[in-house]
C-alpha cells in the first residue's frame, strides 16, 4: 500500500513538473533557477536553457545545512551572492514541482529580500 501512495506522489510530482517547466524557459539575460530538495538536503542552480549550462550553483549539502525554513534563507542568501556575482538580478523561478509552500516559498521569499527578481 505504502508503494502505491508514493508511486501516485511521484506520479503527481512529475505531472505538475511537466506542466510548470513547458512554460519557462530560462536564457542567459533570464536564467531559469530551479530547487531540489530531498528529505535532507536543498539545491538550487541557475540554469541558461539555450547552451545548457549552469551560470550559478548552491549546494545546502556543502553548506551543511537541513531542510528547514531557516537554513533555506541563508541557502537563498548564498545563492543571491552567486547570482550576484555574475550580475544576475533577474530570473524565472522554476519551482520544479514542489507545492509553493514551506522551504520552497521560503527559499523564494528569501531571494526576494536579497534582491533578486522575479
Amino acid at each position: 500500500m505504502l508503494k502505491s501512495i508514493q508511486k501516485r506522489k511521484n506520479k503527481l510530482r512529475a505531472q505538475r513538473k511537466a506542466r510548470v517547466r513547458g512554460k519557462i524557459f530560462g536564457t542567459d539575460t533570464l536564467p531559469r533557477l530551479t530547487v531540489f530538495k530531498s528529505n535532507k538536503h536543498f539545491y538550487a542552480q541557475a540554469i541558461n536553457d539555450t547552451t545548457g549550462v549552469t551560470l550559478a550553483s548552491v549546494d545546502g549539502r556543502k553548506l551543511g545545512l537541513k531542510v528547514n525554513q531557516e537554513d533555506v534563507k541563508t541557502v537563498a542568501a548564498e545563492m543571491a551572492k552567486n547570482l550576484a556575482s555574475k550580475n544576475i538580478e533577474t530570473v524565472v523561478f522554476d519551482r520544479n514541482g514542489y507545492l509553493y509552500h514551506g522551504v520552497v516559498a521560503s527559499f523564494a521569499d528569501a531571494l526576494r529580500e536579497a534582491g533578486i527578481k522575479f
